[in-house]
């Protein structure tokens, strides 16, 4: 587990669990909601976002939160573990409500209103946009009978009570006697 992507509906928890996770692991944390927005609330070009996404990838090692479906292939073909946030609407609505006004190190601005054209894209997540993540997943999972260099291990969180016990179970002493990061 050198190269992962966490993926799920805005407000599931992703950038919480990818913070959790470089904690234990080590891994450097890219989150691309930095990448693609500005501090002025504008974007850059989608060349620039490529090249940098590309440089990330060619590393030997880290975490990249977010969806980004455009690019999402680009990821998985690289990465060698994923994680889906795929929890409930109710759930993820009130996640992305709940940071309004917080500064967070994964986005360059501090939100002062949920945003209309975002919570709706958050409610057409899970018609729109799963779909197409589970396709993209059937393409690379682990089949037992054949595993290849493209299958990746694939964890799919159903609530955050299962990725809370997951990281838990992952920092727990018992398991490392070796720093992660060195492994």
């Amino acid at each position: 587990m050198k190269k992962i992507i966490i993926i799920g509906s805005p407000g599931a928890g992703k950038s919480t669990f990818a913070r959790k996770l470089r904690d234990v692991t080590g891994l450097p944390l890219y989150y691309l909601d930095m990448l693609w927005h500005t501090p002025e609330r504008t974007h850059i070009s989608r060349e620039e976002f490529d090249t940098r996404l590309d440089q990330i990838i060619k590393s030997d090692r880290w975490i990249i939160d977010g969806n980004y479906q455009r690019t999402l292939e680009v990821r998985l073909k690289a990465c060698d573990t994923v994680f889906l946030m795929d929890f409930p609407l109710e759930l993820c609505l009130a996640g992305a409500q709940s940071r309004i006004g917080n500064a967070r190190e994964d986005l360059p601005w501090i939100e002062s209103e949920f945003d209309r054209d975002f919570k709706q894209w958050i409610i057409d997540f899970p018609r729109e946009q799963l779909p197409q993540i589970y396709e993209l997943l059937k393409k690379y999972q682990i089949k037992e009978s054949q595993i290849n260099s493209d299958s990746k291990n694939i964890i799919i969180f159903k609530s955050r009570a299962e990725a809370d016990a997951w990281i838990n179970e992952l920092a727990s002493p018992h398991l490392f006697q070796t720093p992660f990061s060195e492994l």
